[in-house]
């Protein structure tokens, strides 16, 4: 998994760091999952600007995916991302 910042699409604040795996990727879009390193700071359907390892930035919107089992609270959620280039 690769390493990269989520930042809010209209306001351009950063959220938190994230760990992504993109699984199709074309010109013009590509599509994959997250992982944020903070728990509870991302919204279900939000929009959001991500920007990759290789600094590009793409706009995303997230669904929650799954919820890992983890020892502990909160819960670490796995979002699926679908997005295109900026």
């Amino acid at each position: 998994m690769d390493t990269g910042k989520l930042y809010r699409f209209d306001e351009k604040q950063f959220v938190t760091n994230v760990n992504y795996q993109l699984y199709r990727q074309t010109p013009s879009n590509l599509c994959g999952e997250l992982v944020p390193f903070e728990s509870g700071c991302v919204s279900d359907g939000g929009d959001y600007t991500m920007e990759l390892a290789d600094r590009r930035k793409i706009r995303c919107n997230l669904k929650r995916r799954v919820n890992r089992a983890v020892i502990g609270i909160p819960p670490r959620y796995v979002y699926h991302f679908i997005g295109g280039m900026l």
